[in-house]
């Protein structure tokens, strides 16, 4: 009854004419930056930030909720009409997508596509209804030691499933948590790592992080790449799928929905993931494996399906936890912050509309970007035939604009001009740039929990090991460490990322 009840509040927040604006322009923007090539939901939410301000918190996460898995529908459509990737859960697509275009099944391809992504982030919004409450009761149990530990185990969770070298992505993550201690000490009230900028002693501004690292970045690599793309199809028709086609595709869809509703909650990259999993279990258990990479349908429903219910399960971890999951829920919980909302699971007991509301507001989405990603095809097709050198000059504009709006300083725009060329940087050095981000984000509250969890011990570090779930979650994190730094475990996973790739 009482799940009833929250999800009576959350509809009676989601429907409000304001809210459904928000999410409808979410959903159909997130779409579009899904379509082209080179916009990703990181560059664009970071870029949205600052004009989140004057909007109402929970219609601001409406919105940029609506963005980040408008992208996962987007990304299918410059999968199968380009062969390029829209967003980078949307790679492993290519493989049989762009197959079927080029048979001249286009329209199928984007129909199964559609239909799996709306079968799965509904099945995910019911998980994430379900689930996220249990979680989060557990989670208020939490004192200051578990949580250092959780987050412990979360970062080297991203530092497993991030591509490339180990190495780099651990000293990205120390990288972000130095940039977090950037500013006043909470304890003694002297300044640290500001280096005499009297600016810098409040901390370095999230959104010029993440527009300097993001939007920044993608500005200046996008326009160093050649931007010709050639459509396979001047005009996709024949949505209708066969007989066949549904019979293939409904079991993919199932079982792309299982294993990205589970493997989503996974931080670092769990939609990623979760379509490159749903791809290999269809490939394995097909009586017809060499049809693969040649135009099954099952190869384009069951990672799409996995991709959209692990944009959905994501968000598990980031509202009953307040540990974001990947780089996108670290931005969102920067937008929580930003309207002076706390992370975690007091969230669901001190903003119940807000909570419940943007659960509900997923299934509204999803239908949405049903209804209208067929019919604006057409125009979704047109965006593809966009140069990227006439964007950029605008994504520019917008980003300085709302950097200067943050505190009226043009400093700001310098502070994120500077991380868009370290950004840059890190591209060519093949660094990723998300676990810096949760780094950033988790480094003050690991920090706040370290003080409490020493002050409450008086400096007794083996409180950490005397709790548990404190225990548990620390020696799970060395496990993992240990575990992904065998040689057959490396060699494994370089040939999974490269695969990917």
């Amino acid at each position: 009854m009482d799940l009833i009840a929250h999800l009576s509040l959350g509809f009676m927040t989601a429907v409000s004419p304001a809210n459904l604006f928000y999410c409808l322009i979410g959903a159909v923007l997130g779409t579009a930056i899904g379509v082209l090539p080179g916009l990703g939901p990181l560059a664009t939410i970071a870029m949205l930030l600052p004009i989140t301000f004057q909007l109402e918190p929970v219609s601001a996460l409406i919105m940029l909720s609506g963005i980040y898995y408008g992208a996962s529908y987007g990304g299918s459509t410059t999968s199968i009409l380009v062969n390029i990737p829209g967003e980078v859960a949307s790679v492993v697509t290519c493989l049989d997508g762009h197959q079927m275009a080029k048979q001249g099944r286009a329209g199928a391809a984007l129909a199964i596509s559609a239909i799996g992504s709306f079968v799965a982030g509904s099945v995910a919004t019911l998980i994430v209804a379900a689930f996220a409450p249990v979680l989060a009761r557990v989670a208020l149990t939490f004192g200051p030691t578990e949580y250092f530990s959780l987050m412990v185990l979360g970062l080297i969770a991203s530092i497993i499933l991030a591509q490339g070298s180990i190495l780099k992505a651990l000293a990205m993550i120390v990288l972000g948590l130095l940039l977090g201690l950037v500013g006043t000490d909470p304890g003694s009230g002297a300044q640290r790592f500001t280096f005499g900028v009297l600016r810098l002693s409040d901390g370095i501004e999230f959104v010029a992080l993440a527009m300097g690292f993001f939007a920044f970045t993608d500005v200046i690599v996008g326009a160093n790449k050649n931007s010709n793309r050639q459509l396979v199809t001047e005009k996709v028709k024949g949505l209708w799928l066969t007989k066949d086609e549904v019979k293939a595709s409904v079991p993919a869809i199932a079982r792309g929905t299982i294993a990205g509703s589970l493997l989503g909650i996974l931080p670092g990259g769990g939609g990623m993931l979760a379509s490159f999993a749903s791809y290999m279990i269809e490939k394995r258990i097909s009586k017809h494996p060499e049809r693969f990479g040649k135009g099954a349908i099952e190869g384009v429903a069951g990672p799409e399906s996995a991709n959209n219910a692990g944009a959905q399960t994501a968000f598990i971890p980031m509202l009953t936890l307040g540990i974001p999951s990947n780089g996108t829920m670290a931005l969102m919980i920067g937008a929580m912050m930003i309207h002076g909302i706390q992370p975690g699971p007091q969230v669901m007991t001190t903003e119940p509309a807000l909570f419940w509301g943007l659960i509900v507001s997923m299934w509204f989405g999803n239908l949405m970007l049903l209804v209208f990603n067929l019919p604006l095809i057409s125009i979704w097709v047109w965006l593809l035939r966009v140069r990227y050198n006439v964007l950029f000059p605008a994504i520019l504009l917008f980003c300085c604009i709302g950097l200067f709006g943050i505190k009226n300083s043009v400093f700001q725009i310098y502070l994120g001009a500077a991380f868009g060329v370290l950004g840059y940087f890190f591209y060519r050095w093949r660094c990723e740039a998300a676990p810096m981000l949760l780094g950033f984000i988790l480094g003050p509250m690991m920090e706040e929990n370290l003080r409490r969890s020493m002050q409450l011990s008086h400096g007794n570090v083996s409180t950490f090991f005397t709790s548990p779930l404190s225990a548990a979650m620390l020696i799970a994190a060395g496990a993992l460490l240990i575990l992904v730094l065998l040689p057959a475990m490396r060699q494994r996973r370089g040939e999974i990322f490269e695969e990917e790739t």
